[in-house]
């Protein structure tokens, strides 16, 4: 396989998880102040094969419990009075949101750079 293509290809794998590492943090974050929401988790299973290529993203919710407040007059409210808020740490949500988006761009680095490499190398062929 062309190690350029394989450079590019690997770049554009990175991108599509990041991707979906941005998207399931955003979600977090928007639905912080949601009562009863679990915050969305992004398991990935790594493919053994020569392209190294993610074979599956999936998403699993955080069984961890939410704080419970006591508001009786919530509509959301239990036969106690609690509310079970949602277990969103917007501080870890906004340090991955973060991440992700820096991989992201060392991806993209890494994609335009193999690019080039490939256009150099193109133009000295012509010659």
């Amino acid at each position: 396989m062309n190690p350029l293509k394989a450079i590019m290809q690997q770049a554009v794998s990175g991108m599509q998880l990041e991707s979906r590492r941005i998207t399931v943090a955003a979600e977090n974050i928007s639905n912080a102040d949601t009562p009863g929401y679990q915050k969305k988790m992004l398991l990935i299973e790594p493919q053994l094969s020569a392209s190294s290529q993610f074979s599956a993203m999936k998403e699993m919710l955080d069984e961890t419990p939410g704080q419970r407040d006591y508001n009786p007059s919530h509509p959301m409210a239990d036969q106690d009075g609690y509310v079970t808020m949602s277990n969103v740490s917007l501080v870890m949500e906004m340090a991955d949101l973060r991440e992700a988006n820096r991989t992201y761009e060392a991806n993209l680095n890494a994609f335009q750079q193999a690019r080039s490499m490939y256009s150099s190398l193109l133009d000295i062929l012509r010659r």
